[in-house]
Parts: structure tokens; sequence; C-alpha cells
């Protein structure tokens, strides 16, 4: 009897976390709408970069796989989480070869047509697999590399204000979405007891407080004018 309410507690602070995450995860998700409006106001790209939306997609595509019944059992927040974020990178990605030159045109939907052709072999080829055990730690262990990848984005940004001293390209709603939603999922994947949930998401709940940390420490140094020459693109 105490078990079983016990598991039923566990599984109630699951899905309370799993919905956390996918309200914060919005916060990320619209993150870039500000560099776009700037692109669609300008009617150019400038030097903006496409590749991290790009990369983007094939995180939340691999990532909203992972969640799925036919990968990994009673993880659809997951799955719910990366599809939604995976409309929004694919939307962006449309909007960007909207207003780029021909020829980066190109580049992209070679990049687009890569994307899909490579999730495409990693559905196909985790279905061959038989035993769903070994399919949730094949595609787990990709989830989970690429989370990891993502997380370690902001590094670069970490690096450059503290170099700079200043976090004018470090958004303060960016850094606590990206906190909030990796410390939800972070929780999520613990009652999941799921390691490729918890193990990426400590990580970027880890670099999330060292943002806010440093935003408070650098906020007071920075320019009261923020520029929009870096895009930081997170899924």
């Amino acid at each position: 009897m105490v078990s079983l309410a016990s598991s039923q507690v566990i599984e109630i602070c699951k899905d309370a976390a799993g919905i956390a995450g996918n309200i914060f995860a919005f916060g990320l998700f619209l993150s870039p709408m500000p560099t776009f409006m700037r692109i669609m106001r300008n009617q150019s790209t400038e030097q903006f970069s496409g590749l991290p939306y790009i990369y983007g997609l094939l995180n939340c595509l691999i990532c909203a796989w992972y969640g799925t019944p036919l990968v990994s059992p009673d993880n659809l927040l997951v799955t719910s989480v990366n599809s939604v974020g995976a409309v929004f990178q694919l939307a962006y990605i449309v909007l960007y070869v909207m207003y780029t030159e021909k020829e980066k045109k190109f580049r992209m939907f070679g990049w687009i047509l890569a994307v899909f052709g490579l999730f495409a072999i990693i559905v196909i080829g985790s279905l061959f697999i038989l035993e769903l055990e070994l399919r949730r730690v094949i595609i787990g262990t990709l989830s989970c590399a690429s989370l990891i990848s993502m997380f370690a984005s902001p590094l670069l940004i970490i690096n450059l204000v503290i170099r700079t001293r200043s976090v004018e390209f470090m958004p303060f709603c960016l850094s606590l979405s990206s906190f909030l939603m990796s410390a939800s999922f972070l929780l999520y994947g613990i009652f999941s007891f799921d390691p490729f949930i918890y193990v990426p998401n400590g990580i970027g709940t880890l670099l999330g407080v060292v943002q806010l940390l440093l935003f408070a420490h650098y906020r007071n140094s920075s320019r009261e004018d923020s520029a929009e020459g870096l895009i930081v693109s997170y899924s």
C-alpha cells in the first residue's frame, strides 16, 4: 500500500515537472523572435547564420523520437515539447530561406534535406532493432549527446560575457527560461529514473545557474542599448 502510494506521488511529480518544462520551453522557442523581426524589417539575413536552427531542428526531432512509445515508455511529455520545438525551428528556417541570398537558399535546402534524411535513417534503423531496451539505449544515447552539445553552446556566450564584462549578448529572459526548462526536465528525468533525460538536463541546469550568476555580477557594467548581432538558438 505504501509502495503504491509512493509510486503515485512520484508519477504526479514527474508529470508536474514535465508540464512545467513544456511551459518554460516556450521562452526558449520564442527567443529568436527579435532576430527574425529584424530580418523581416531589413528584408535581409545580413551576417546571421541559419545553421543553429538546422541543428536545433535535428536535435528536436531526435529527442521527440526518443519520447515516443516505440522507443521509451511513458515519455510523451518529452515528445510534445520537442515536437513543438521542431515546428518553431522549421518556421525559423523557412523565414531564413525567404530572406537570404540565392546561394544560401540552396545551401539551406541541402541542410534541410540532410536533416530529414538523417532523421529518417535513425527512425527506420531503430525500428529494425527488435529489442525495445536496446533501441531505447541507442536512441537515448543519441538524444543525450545531442542535448549535451546543445547545452554546451552557451559556453561561448559565457566566455564572451567574462571577456567583455557585459551581459549585453546574454538576455536575462533567455538565461532564465533555459535554467527553468533544464531544471524541470532534470526533475522529470530523476522521477522517471531516466539518465538519458536527467544527465543532459543536469548539465543544462548547471550552465543555467552559471549564466544567472554572471548576469547578476555583470548587469551593472553592461551597456543600456543591446546589439542584435548575435544569435543564440536553443531547442
